[in-house]
């Protein structure tokens, strides 16, 4: 396993690279251009993508900790069986993004666009989601526990099967979001109804 502490990759044009059982911590990859890339079981810690081109990227079973992506293009990007604990993501291009098991706990991504992207079974155990959009999103089974939802928007997404707190019911905007009778139950409790 390769570990790589602290390179500047800033400006670095690595497209089409191939990375396997990699770790990088403190790397800063701010306007590189890693179109294409592909991560198999690699782990990167606290690293910058500050306005980094990751379209078309593909990664399985790797980890983003706590790295900090801002003004970062994700178009076509697919992320399998990934962790992404704790980074924060501000004013990136998220809306071609594909997440099949992916945990998005401690996630910072307040104001996101995610609009009708398919997050069935995604989790985002406390993660930041005030004023995300989240309209028309497959959010089935969804993990929202402890997650921040203040004017969330949710309408026409689907949440059968999804766990979210009393709370997040209360903040985000459900308008026309498809629910299943567990969940309608909670969101009436949660409105301080008393259902017989």
């Amino acid at each position: 396993m390769t570990n790589v502490v602290g390179e500047d990759f800033q400006d670095a044009v690595l497209t089409d690279q191939e990375w396997a059982g990699r770790t990088f911590e403190h790397c800063d990859f701010t306007d590189a251009d890693l179109t294409g890339l592909s991560t198999r079981n690699c782990v990167f810690t606290e690293c910058v993508f500050t306005g980094t081109d990751l379209n078309a990227s593909r990664h399985v079973a790797t980890a983003f900790r706590s790295c900090k992506f801002e003004r970062t293009v994700f178009g076509k990007s697919t992320l399998d069986g990934c962790s992404l604990l704790g980074s924060s993501f501000v004013d990136c291009r998220l809306r071609a993004w594909q997440l099949r098991e992916t945990d998005l706990t401690l996630v910072g991504m307040g104001r996101a666009d995610l609009r009708g992207l398919d997050l069935r079974g995604i989790r985002f155990r406390e993660a930041n989601l005030t004023e995300c959009d989240l309209r028309r999103c497959d959010l089935r089974e969804a993990d929202f526990t402890g997650a921040r939802l203040l004017g969330a928007r949710l309408a026409e997404a689907d949440l059968r099967e999804a766990r979210i707190d009393a709370d997040a019911l209360v903040q985000a905007s459900l308008k026309g979001a498809r629910v299943d009778t567990m969940l309608a139950l909670a969101f009436a409790a949660a409105h301080g109804l008393s259902v017989d």
